[in-house]
């Protein structure tokens, strides 16, 4: 259920409102946008009679949120979220480019790439230190040791970093040294992980499980943000269909989608979302057109001699090579490109 408070309300009949609202034993959301307050109310609605708040004098309109996301939920919050990460801004109005490769697989490697991706424009390094891989026998990662050869990377060249948690274990040294930090397809719905990530203020960027409905989806993006942290990225990685020609379907739809359903921003990865390193051209371009906030990409100095994902990595010249059109579909989209 939200509440639409007419303008010029004072505080106190604001604060009187909400003390009404925790006495009934409900969570309070207040989103003050240009024109509109909105009073969001968390937990069981369902028994209150929305007279209850229409008496009041100051609140302009009661409605029902059908949908079981709520904090994520556009109903809440009519203005979309912007998120500082590092003075570079994610959200309405601006476009990112996270770029590196899918392993952290020594020091000089990454390193050198994200030398490469300063040079180009890249507003985030992204590398992974822990790998969830299908088969047990499969490069995991380096562990800890990968976070360290991150962190010489961003003293290098300035890149913030963007790495992929997979246990609370290792959150500590994550909320030191990550500057966004990612949740894996697989740990979508790893909801004691989300719920412990909530409770810090670190960006996290969720990434779109294999199967997943929008709702299913959302409602993961709620666990972290019913903890208290609103800095949310979603992003569309690609699901699981019955074509076999792409590792995953790219689901360009689901960005609209996300933007009429939630003000949370949303980003594509068209490496995992199409599997192929030729691919990742043209479907950056359309994510960028479709309303997308940003993109994951993929890049590796040597894809043929990768550790993981060579096939869907690009190299840096290819990298720099389709920035220059990447840019002008910006300024057509009227985006800003935070690089």
């Amino acid at each position: 259920m939200i509440l639409v408070l007419k303008p010029g309300v004072a505080p106190e009949q604001k604060n009187e409102l909400i003390r009404h609202i925790e006495s009934m034993g409900l969570q309070v959301h207040v989103s003050v946008g240009e024109e509109t307050t909105i009073v969001g109310l968390v937990g069981d609605t369902t028994k209150i009679n929305s007279y209850t708040f229409s008496s009041y004098d100051f609140v302009s309109n009661v409605l029902r949120v059908t949908e079981p996301f709520k904090q994520a939920n556009r109903m809440f919050k009519p203005e979309d979220t912007v998120i500082d990460v590092c003075g570079r801004k994610i959200g309405h109005g601006y476009f990112i480019i996270i770029a590196g490769p899918c392993s952290v697989e020594s020091e000089e490697q990454i390193v050198g790439i994200a030398r490469e991706l300063k040079k180009a424009g890249a507003s985030f390094l992204r590398g992974g230190a822990y790998k969830p891989r299908t088969s047990p026998y499969s490069f995991q990662g380096l562990g800890l040791e990968g976070l360290d050869f991150l962190t010489i990377a961003r003293q290098e060249t300035g890149l913030p970093i963007v790495s992929e948690i997979m246990s609370t274990d290792v959150l500590d040294r994550f909320i030191e040294d990550v500057d966004i930090i990612q949740v894996g397809a697989r740990n979508m719905q790893n909801f004691v992980l989300l719920k412990e990530l909530g409770r810090t203020k670190k960006p996290i960027l969720l990434k779109r499980g294999i199967s997943a409905t929008l709702e299913e989806w959302l409602m993961s993006a709620e666990y972290i943000l019913s903890e208290g942290n609103e800095n949310v990225i979603l992003c569309e990685r690609g699901i699981r269909t019955f074509e076999t020609y792409t590792r995953n379907t790219l689901d360009l739809s689901a960005v609209p989608a996300v933007k009429k359903l939630s003000h949370l921003p949303i980003i594509v990865d068209p490496s995992h979302g199409t599997g192929r390193a030729w691919m990742v051209g043209p479907m950056s371009k359309a994510a960028l057109v479709s309303g997308a906030d940003g993109l994951v990409i993929e890049v590796h100095n040597n894809p043929k001699c990768a550790l993981s994902d060579g096939e869907q990595s690009i190299t840096p010249a290819q990298y720099s090579a389709m920035l220059p059109k990447l840019k002008i579909y910006a300024e057509l989209e009227e985006r800003k490109l935070e690089v």
